[in-house]
């Protein structure tokens, strides 16, 4: 038997990981123990025990389990299946049927419409497993019949704890630390991964007979994709770096090519959007502040399209990042501000600034002697002060002369001069 088949979870308490969802008292394990099984939609990345809940779930109340892979599958399978839960409801020892659909954003809405009724009728319990947002990829008909669960990568620890249960059943030799942290960072949250390569390297360590896995032998027998895949590590970091040194320095081409080395090399691509969005921020910020506006639009497409079209938008918002003017003036004031803040006193609020909703406040003068903006000339209120008294102005924001921030220097230069006027 495949090694992920030899270690698979039995009963709940086996399973390694989701405590969020399977602890005491928690959701899905209250569902377990209510003792009557319902319609559920498990998303969550590759890898992290779908198949495993369900498969526990037709065990825990005795029922018959059929799947389907919306990915080979069609209404031919959905039909057969419904055919099969029939029988076993009508049968001499009538039997409750769970439907396991894996990959269930992969079907259409008609193909999707077509477990409905039988949903609705009680015939058979319908889970389904998806890697993409349900809201986006499941009929909003089916989603509302039935629970949502999220599930999460393993953690570094989860997947420690699944290397020492295939030692401690002599699938694999012994693997000293520096490897089983890099199987550990390939893996990323993912057993099945993680079990593959174990299985891989068991092999491979036993036609060399070797009695230990070293780290130097591993990269050598698994190769490149090893030495490429990073996560966490110096060269994970150092990538990442390139890329944001590229956008900032406006190489589309370096960007680009930083870009897809990472993509190459495992990163997560909901990592790569975060990444655009703080650049977007950082270094180029109100000289066009439509950069953040089209990362976020970036990270928004990829969510509903997944890999690998989604990657596309998060190329073309690499190349407008990198060849928008850039600022970092926002950037360097809001730290400055930070700082000034952390070592500066508690000063108070003005009392021209002061909130002032109750009659007692407006008698001891909260908010006497604001001055609205709206009415006055320009909608600006020359030579009013907004900083606390007695406290400089600080010239945190400081535009620069490029982009938008152009005509923002030249706004700011208009208004001291109307305040230097009144003043």
């Amino acid at each position: 038997m495949p090694l992920a088949e030899r270690l698979r979870p039995r009963t709940l308490a086996e399973v390694i990981g989701q405590r969020h969802m399977l602890g005491e008292g928690m959701a899905l394990r209250l569902a377990f123990e209510s003792g009557q099984p319902h319609s559920c939609i498990l998303w969550g990345p590759p890898g992290v025990g779908k198949t495993t809940i369900a498969r526990l779930m037709a065990n825990a109340f005795d029922a018959q389990f059929l799947t389907i892979s919306a990915v080979l599958g069609g209404v031919k399978d959905i039909r057969e299946a419904v055919e099969r839960a029939e029988a076993a409801r009508s049968g001499l020892t009538p039997q409750r049927t769970i439907l396991f659909v894996d990959e269930v954003h992969r079907f259409n809405k008609s193909q999707q419409d077509a477990f409905l009724p039988h949903v609705e009728s009680g015939l058979f319990t319908f889970i389904g497993a998806t890697t993409e947002n349900p809201s986006f990829e499941v009929n909003s008909a089916l989603l509302s019949r039935a629970a949502v669960y999220v599930l999460q990568p393993l953690s570094e620890d989860d997947l420690r704890e699944i290397v020492a249960k295939a030692q401690a059943i002599d699938a694999v030799p012994a693997i000293e630390a520096a490897a089983i942290d890099r199987l550990i960072s390939y893996a990323d949250g993912d057993a099945r991964r993680l079990l593959n390569t174990l299985e891989t390297l068991a092999v491979a360590a036993d036609r060399e007979q070797l009695t230990e896995v070293s780290d130097a032998w591993l990269l050598k027998v698994l190769g490149e994709r090893m030495r490429r895949y990073d996560k966490g590590g110096e060269q994970f970091y150092d990538t990442i770096s390139a890329l944001h040194k590229s956008v900032r320095g406006s190489d589309p081409d370096a960007s680009l090519y930083w870009f897809v080395r990472m993509l190459d090399g495992g990163a997560d691509p909901r990592y790569m959007a975060r990444r655009l969005i703080r650049m977007a921020s950082e270094d180029i910020g109100l000289a066009d502040p439509r950069a953040l506006r089209l990362a976020l639009d970036a990270a928004e497409v990829y969510e509903r399209l997944g890999s690998p079209e989604g990657e596309l938008a998060l190329a073309e918002c690499v190349v407008y990042l990198a060849v928008a003017p850039k600022s970092n003036a926002v950037y360097k004031a809001f730290n400055q501000a930070k700082a000034f803040v952390k070592k500066d006193g508690t000063r108070p609020v003005p009392m021209h600034l002061r909130n002032a909703p109750t009659r007692l406040m407006k008698s001891l003068d909260y908010g006497k002697g604001y001055r609205y903006a709206h009415d006055e000339e320009g909608g600006f209120a020359a030579g009013e002060s907004y900083l606390p008294d007695g406290m400089a102005n600080p010239d945190f924001y400081r535009p620069v002369e490029r982009g938008l921030e152009l005509r923002i220097a030249d706004k700011l230069r208009e208004l001291k001069k109307l305040n230097n006027q009144k003043n």
